[in-house]
C-alpha cells in the first residue's frame, strides 16, 4: 500500500510542469521534487508549485495535487489566490506613474484624495473614552504604499464576516480610502509601521484620480496584458474555477484537511460582492506570476521582451526599502531591503502560503504556490535545503535563453 501511494505521489510531481514563455532552458535538477515527494506521500503537503531559477536556467516540480479528493494534479496552470501578493502590482502602477511624473512618492495623499487632508491620531485610551490628536505629519504615498501610515490592517467594511466581507468583499477602492480617512490613526505618519491592506488601498485610489480608470483596468492596461498575463483577475470566471487549487488546513503528524473557504476571501469568488482590492484578492496562475517576478528580476523587462518599467525605477523604487532608516525594509508594496547588496532579494508572500523573491543582481528567482492555512508546514525546512542545492550547484548554462535587452 505504501508503495502504491508512493507511485501515485510520485506521478502527481512529474505531470502539468510545462511553462510558457520564451522558456528558459531547463536546469535538468530535481532538488525540489525530491525533498517535497515524502511530505505528498504522507498527505500534510496536499500540493505545491516550486520554481527555481538561476541566471537562464530553471527547474520547476509541480508536487501533488491541486484537489485531493479529485486526485487531480497540480499544474502550472491552476488558479490560486495570491492575497498579499497582490500589493506588488498595485507597487509597479504607482513606480508607472512616478517614472511618469504624474505623482511623486512624497506627495501628501490629500493631493489627490482631499479627505485625507486633516487626520486624527489614536493617542490613548482611558475609561474607555479615546483621545485624538491631530497628525502632525502629512500622510504620503510613500508612507501609504510601505505601510508607515498608521493604517489598520482593514477598515471596519472589510473586515471578515460570513456575509461575505473580507479584503475582496466590502467596498470599491475610492471608499475604502473615504472610510479610513474618516478613521483614527493608530500613530503619527511615518514614525512606525503596520502592515496595512488599507495604506495598499488607498495608493490604488490615488491611481484611480490620477488616471481617471478604476485601478483594476489601469493593472490591466499597463502590466497584465502587456506582460501576456492572460489568467490573472480579480474576477476568476467559472471555467478557470474548475482548476483552481484548493484550500487546506495544516495538520500536524496528519495529512491536511480540506477547507471550504477562509473568511477573508469567500465564495462565491466571481460574483457582485467581490471588489478588486489592491491590498489582497488577486487571481493567478504560476505560470502567469512567474512573468510579473521575472519582469522585476530583470529590472522591468517582461520574458516577452516588453519593457513595463525603467531600470532605475525597479532599482530605486522598487528594490530596495523606501521607508525611514530603522523602520526596516519595504519598498511599494514589495518587501525589500535597506540596503541593495549583490546578496539582496524582493518580493512578497500571500497569506495562504504563496511566496515568490527574486535577486536581480544575480538573476535568481523562487517561487512557491500553495494554499494552505495555518501551521505546522514541516517541509518548509526540506524546501530550504533544497533552495541552496539549487543555487549552489555549478549548473551548465550554455544555450540558456537569456532574454535581457530584447525590449519591445
Amino acid at each position: 500500500m505504501k508503495k502504491q501511494m508512493m507511485l501515485i505521489a510520485v506521478a502527481a510531481i512529474l505531470s502539468g510542469c510545462s511553462t510558457v514563455g520564451n522558456g528558459p532552458k531547463n536546469s535538468k535538477t530535481t532538488f525540489a521534487k525530491d525533498a517535497l515527494a515524502p511530505f505528498v506521500e504522507n498527505g500534510q503537503l496536499p500540493g505545491a508549485v516550486n520554481v527555481f531559477y538561476k541566471d537562464g536556467l530553471q527547474e520547476v516540480a509541480c508536487v501533488g495535487y491541486a484537489d485531493v479528493t479529485a486526485k487531480r494534479p497540480i499544474t502550472m496552470d491552476d488558479v490560486f489566490m495570491q492575497c498579499s501578493q497582490t500589493k506588488g502590482f498595485c507597487g509597479v502602477t504607482i513606480a508607472i506613474l512616478v517614472e511618469e511624473g504624474k505623482i511623486s512618492l512624497d506627495d501628501p495623499v490629500s493631493k489627490y484624495l482631499p479627505e485625507f487632508k486633516d487626520l486624527w491620531v489614536h493617542e490613548s485610551t482611558s475609561n474607555g473614552v479615546k483621545r485624538l490628536v491631530l497628525a502632525k505629519n502629512a500622510l504620503t504615498v510613500r508612507m501609504a504604499m510601505n505601510h508607515t501610515g498608521g493604517f489598520p490592517f482593514e477598515i471596519c467594511a472589510k473586515q471578515g464576516n460570513l456575509k461575505g466581507g473580507g479584503w475582496s468583499g466590502g467596498a470599491p477602492l475610492r471608499q475604502t480610502a473615504a472610510i479610513a480617512a474618516a478613521c483614527p490613526l493608530l500613530f503619527e505618519p511615518g514614525t512606525k509601521t503596520q502592515y496595512s491592506n488599507t495604506g495598499i488601498d488607498i495608493g490604488a485610489a490615488v491611481v484611480e484620480v490620477v488616471t481617471g480608470q478604476r485601478w483594476e483596468d489601469f493593472l490591466k492596461e499597463r502590466v497584465l496584458a502587456p506582460l501576456g498575463m492572460v489568467s490573472t483577475s480579480f474576477w476568476p470566471t467559472d471555467k478557470q474555477l474548475k482548476t483552481q487549487v484548493e484550500m487546506y488546513d495544516c495538520v500536524k503528524d496528519a495529512p491536511a484537511k480540506y477547507r471550504l473557504q477562509n473568511e477573508m476571501q469567500q465564495r462565491p469568488y466571481n460574483d457582485a460582492h467581490v471588489f478588486a482590492s489592491a491590498g489582497a484578492g488577486l487571481w493567478t496562475t504560476a505560470n502567469d506570476q512567474l512573468k510579473f517576478y521575472k519582469m522585476l528580476m530583470n529590472l522591468g523587462v517582461g520574458e516577452n521582451g516588453v519593457r513595463i518599467l525603467k531600470e532605475e525605477t525597479v532599482k530605486e523604487l522598487l528594490a530596495k526599502s523606501t521607508r525611514p532608516k530603522g523602520l526596516g525594509g519595504y519598498s511599494l508594496g514589495l518587501s525589500a531591503p535597506e540596503e541593495d547588496t549583490e546578496d539582496a532579494w524582493f518580493g512578497h508572500g500571500g497569506a495562504w502560503g504563496t511566496n515568490c523573491m527574486v535577486n536581480w543582481h544575480r538573476k535568481e528567482l523562487k517561487l512557491w504556490a500553495v494554499q494552505l492555512c495555518g501551521n505546522p508546514r514541516p517541509w518548509d525546512k526540506a524546501r530550504t535545503a533544497a533552495e541552496d542545492k539549487f543555487f549552489k550547484t555549478a549548473i551548465d548554462n550554455s544555450g540558456a535563453d537569456a532574454y535581457t535587452g530584447r525590449v519591445k
